[in-house]
C-alpha cells in the first residue's frame, strides 16, 4: 500500500495569525523540519534576526510566491520565486518582504544528526516565545 500525504496550505494549522504553517506536522514528516512562512507586504521586522548555533541546524529557504530580502550578516540577498538559499547554522539571518509579500518554504536539519522536532512545530503545540535579538 502506498504511503503518502497531501494537504492544501489553507487546510494547515497556523500560528501567529497564519504567518507560520505547521507543514511538517500536517504532512507527518519526521526526518527534517519544514514550514511555510507567509510574509505580509512590507514585513519589516516580522521575522527576527537569528541563527541556529545551539542546535546546529542549517536551513534552506525557497520562495514560492512574492519576493524577499534576506539580511545575511549585513549582506542583502534577494530571492524571487524559483530561487533557493541555504544558510549555515552559525550564520545570522533576517527575512523581510517587499510590497507583494512572500510565501516561503523553510526546510531545516542538523547535518549528521537525527531530526528532533521543536514542540512549537507540533499540531496543537504552544507558539514559541519571540527570540531575543
Amino acid at each position: 500500500m502506498a504511503d503518502y500525504t497531501t494537504k492544501r496550505f489553507d487546510e494547515m494549522e497556523g500560528i501567529f495569525g497564519g504567518f507560520f504553517l505547521r507543514t511538517r506536522a500536517e504532512l507527518g514528516v519526521s526526518s527534517f523540519g519544514m514550514q511555510i512562512l507567509n510574509f505580509p507586504p512590507n514585513s519589516g521586522d516580522a521575522y527576527p534576526n537569528h541563527d541556529h548555533s545551539e542546535s546546529g541546524q542549517e536551513e534552506v529557504y525557497i520562495v514560492l510566491e512574492g519576493a524577499a530580502d534576506f539580511d545575511i550578516e549585513g549582506e542583502t540577498v534577494h530571492l524571487e520565486p524559483k530561487m533557493a538559499l541555504r544558510v549555515g547554522a552559525t550564520t545570522k539571518r533576517k527575512i523581510s518582504s517587499g510590497e507583494e509579500g512572500a510565501q516561503i518554504l523553510a526546510l531545516g536539519g542538523t547535518p549528521g544528526a537525527a531530526y528532533e522536532a521543536p514542540q512549537f512545530t507540533e499540531l496543537g503545540g504552544p507558539a514559541p516565545a519571540p527570540p531575543s535579538q
